[in-house]
């Protein structure tokens, strides 16, 4: 009987110690081997090129190109390659973006230490991993109506502390605009306010912060 090929992980995050700590569980097992890391998208797309891994642990949040971009870009020219998202949030529209990117999985970082060698293994096997609150936040959300890319642009503006006249002004459009998009945004987040929009848009992904 022949011996298993062992499953490559190349793993993508930008803070040293959570590296490290995956690096330490990987290589406490028999059936895995950690081919390569890196810090940004950049580097993910140049390590996947190098190694070819099995399966790519990806973080979505990180200078220079993010997560999202980098699993398109890797998925493009490695259609079959297997990427895991590791992430610290559980918004919907975050989770979203990455599974339609290609992402085969997705894992929140608090998980790691129960779930993160079983996903490997999931992953590896062709099948895909969504974690049940993961999910449900996708379908609670699934008929919303989405923002469009101008309201997230105001409400980005709005998070960053400015008035409506300043976003008039930064997007050249009149202050009646503005208004008329706040009015908009607000029912389609369920916020009460423009501070609560700002909150929830957070918290699924539509905001970067």
């Amino acid at each position: 009987m022949t011996e298993q090929r062992p499953i490559r992980v190349l793993t993508v995050d930008d803070h040293p110690l959570l590296r490290e700590g995956i690096a330490a569980v990987i290589e406490g097992q028999s059936d895995m081997k950690l081919v390569g890391e890196a810090t940004n998208g950049v580097e993910a797309i140049d390590q996947f090129r190098q190694h070819r891994p099995d399966v790519t642990l990806m973080d979505l949040r990180m200078p220079d190109m993010n997560g999202i971009e980098a699993i398109t870009a890797i998925r493009k020219e490695y259609p079959a390659a297997r990427i895991i998202v590791l992430t610290t949030y559980a918004g919907d529209v975050q989770a979203l973006g990455a599974l339609k990117a290609g992402a085969s999985a997705y894992l929140l970082k608090s998980m790691l230490r129960k779930e993160l060698l079983d996903t490997i293994r999931t992953v590896h096997a062709g099948r895909r991993h969504i974690p049940a609150e993961i999910a449900s936040e996708i379908a609670e959300h699934a008929t919303d109506d989405a923002l469009t890319a101008r309201e997230i642009e105001v409400l980005r503006r709005v998070g960053a502390g400015n008035s409506n006249k300043q976003i008039a002004a930064l997007l050249s459009i009149s202050e009646g605009t503005v208004k008329a998009h706040m009015k908009s945004i607000l029912p389609k987040l369920d916020a009460r306010d423009r501070t609560h929009a700002v909150m929830i848009a957070v918290k699924r992904g539509i905001l970067d912060v």
